[in-house]
C-alpha cells in the first residue's frame, strides 16, 4: 500500500501521523519550513551563544487531555511542570497569589480567586454570579450567535471584574478580544478551567525547547515515517475525482490518502477543487518579546500583569530571562522592533522595578500577523470536519471542528479526527 501523505510538520501533522503509525500505516510527512513544530516551534538565534528559543511561550491546562495524551504516546510528558498556583501583578509591584483551597471540586479554584485582593467585593459578587451561569450554559450552541462581550452585558459583569477575571483569562486562552470571541467558546473555556475534572485549571509549561517534541531521536524511532524538511506541498493532485497525490518540489509522491494539516488560508492554492470559502474568517496576531538581562529581574516563574498592555511574562534562567507575551496584539502591528521592545520594557518597569536598574544583554521580537484563528460569533458551524468533498482527502489543524479554540490541544484533537477519519475510509475502500 502507498503511504497515507500529510502536509504540515506541526502539532496537528505529527499527531495525525502517530495515530496512523500505531494502526500500522506508512505515512510520509512534509513541512515547507526547515525546522518541525508549525507555530509551537524553536529555532538558533544568532548571537548570544547561539540560543535556542521558541517562537513564544506556548502553554497548556491540565484539562488539555488530548495534548496529555500526545505527550504519553512519545513518553515525553515528564517534559511538562505543572504549577498549582497563579500570580498576578498589579501596577506599583503588588503581588498577588492564587493558590486553590484545599478541598476538592470546582469551589477550591473558585474561592481562591475570589480571595484575591485584586477585586472588590462587588466584582467578586458578580464574578460568582457569572460562573453560575457558566454553569447553567456551557455547551449551549446558541450562544455561538453572540460574543463574549455581549454575554458579559447581558449578565452585569462590572468593568473591573470583565479586566481582571474574564478577559485576562479568555484573551490568553483563546488570542481574542473579548468583542471578537464567540460566547460558546468564551463561556466553555471557563467552564473547563473551573468545572471540569479536578486539577484542570493547573498550568503546564515545557520545561524543554518546543523543537524538543519534534526533535528526530524521538521520531526516528517510528521505522513507518518519513519526515522532510524544507518541502513545501506545491498541490494536491487529483486523479478520477480521488486524491492521488502531492506535487513536491516539481516532483509527484502518490499517496494511499492525504491530508492537509495547514493553515486554513492556503488550502484554496493546494486544491482550489474544494472551493473552500474563508472570505469571513480572520486572524488573530501574538507579539512575543524575549528579553535576557545581565542579572536576574525576578523570583516569580511567570505573572499574569495587570492593566496594562503586557500581560504574561514567564521567567527562565534564575529570572534573568524573560518571555513577555501579548495577545491579540493588532495595536503593535505597525510598531518596528524598538518601538516594541521600549514600550514593553517602559511597562515591565512598573511590575519589577529591578528591570529599571539592569542592563538588557539582547533583546529578541517575534510579531505572529496570523497566529491563530479568530473565533468570532457565528463562525463554530462553518468550521469543517476532517472529511472533504475528494475522496481519500482530509483535513486537520486547529481550525477545523475540534470544539476547541486555536490551541496546542486543539491542533493535536484535529490531527488525531484527522487519522481516524482517513482509517475508517482505507478500511472501506478496500473492503474492511
Amino acid at each position: 500500500m502507498r503511504p497515507v501523505l500529510i502536509a504540515g510538520g506541526g502539532l496537528a501533522g505529527h499527531a495525525c501521523a502517530l495515530r496512523l503509525i500505531e494502526a500500522g500505516f506508512e505515512v510520509e510527512l512534509f513541512e515547507l519550513r526547515p525546522f518541525f513544530g508549525g507555530r509551537a516551534c524553536s529555532y538558533r538565534l544568532p548571537g548570544y551563544g547561539g540560543s535556542e528559543i521558541d517562537n513564544g511561550q506556548h502553554v497548556l491546562l491540565a484539562c488539555c487531555t488530548a495534548l496529555l495524551d500526545f505527550y504519553r504516546r512519545l513518553g515525553v510528558e515528564h517534559w511538562i511542570r505543572f504549577h498549582d498556583s497563579y500570580y498576578f501583578l498589579e501596577p506599583g509591584g503588588r503581588l498577588s497569589e492564587l493558590r486553590p483551597r484545599k478541598w476538592a471540586g470546582p469551589a477550591a479554584l473558585m474561592a481562591g480567586f475570589l480571595a484575591l485582593p485584586i477585586f472588590d467585593f462587588r466584582d467578586k459578587w458578580a464574578i460568582v454570579r457569572g460562573l453560575a451561569a457558566v454553569r447553567r450554559q456551557a455547551g449551549d450552541h446558541r450562544l455561538d450567535a453572540l460574543s463574549m462581550e455581549q454575554w458579559l452585558e447581558r449578565h452585569a459583569q462590572p468593568p473591573r471584574a470583565v479586566e481582571r477575571f474574564w478577559r485576562l483569562i479568555l484573551l490568553s486562552a483563546a488570542n481574542e478580544e473579548l468583542d471578537r470571541l464567540s460566547a460558546y467558546h468564551g463561556v466553555r473555556l471557563i467552564w473547563l478551567a473551573f468545572y471540569g475534572a479536578p486539577g484542570a485549571y493547573r498550568l503546564g509549561i515545557p520545561q524543554v525547547p518546543l523543537g524538543s517534541f519534534f526533535a528526530e531521536a524521538l521520531w526516528n524511532r517510528y521505522g513507518r515515517l518519513r519526515r522532510h524538511v524544507g518541502q513545501p506541498v506545491d498541490k494536491v493532485l487529483i486523479n478520477g475525482g480521488r486524491f492521488h497525490g502531492f506535487e513536491v518540489d516539481r516532483r509527484v509522491v502518490e499517496g494511499s490518502a492525504g491530508v492537509l494539516a495547514v493553515p486554513y488560508h492556503r488550502l484554496a492554492g493546494l486544491v482550489p477543487q474544494l472551493e473552500a470559502d474563508f472570505s469571513e474568517w480572520s486572524c488573530s496576531p501574538i507579539t512575543n518579546v524575549h528579553l535576557w538581562f545581565d542579572r536576574p529581574v525576578t523570583e516569580l516563574p511567570f505573572a499574569a500583569l495587570l492593566g496594562r498592555t503586557i500581560q504574561w511574562f514567564f521567567a527562565e534562567r534564575g529570572g534573568s530571562y524573560l518571555k513577555v507575551v501579548i495577545s491579540a496584539s493588532r495595536q503593535w502591528r505597525t510598531w518596528n522592533r524598538e518601538q516594541i521592545i521600549q514600550h514593553t520594557l517602559e511597562e515591565l518597569k512598573e511590575y519589577l522595578p529591578a528591570v529599571g536598574s539592569t542592563t538588557v544583554a539582547q533583546a529578541h521580537v517575534v510579531k505572529e500577523l496570523c497566529a491563530t484563528f479568530s473565533p468570532m460569533p457565528n463562525l463554530e458551524a462553518r468550521r469543517p470536519g476532517p472529511v472533504t468533498a475528494i475522496p481519500g482527502l482530509f483535513l486537520g489543524g486547529d481550525w477545523t471542528a475540534t470544539g476547541w479554540v486555536a490551541t496546542m490541544e486543539g491542533a493535536v484533537r484535529s490531527g488525531y479526527q484527522a487519522a481516524e477519519a482517513v482509517i475508517r475510509w482505507l478500511r472501506a475502500d478496500r473492503g474492511g
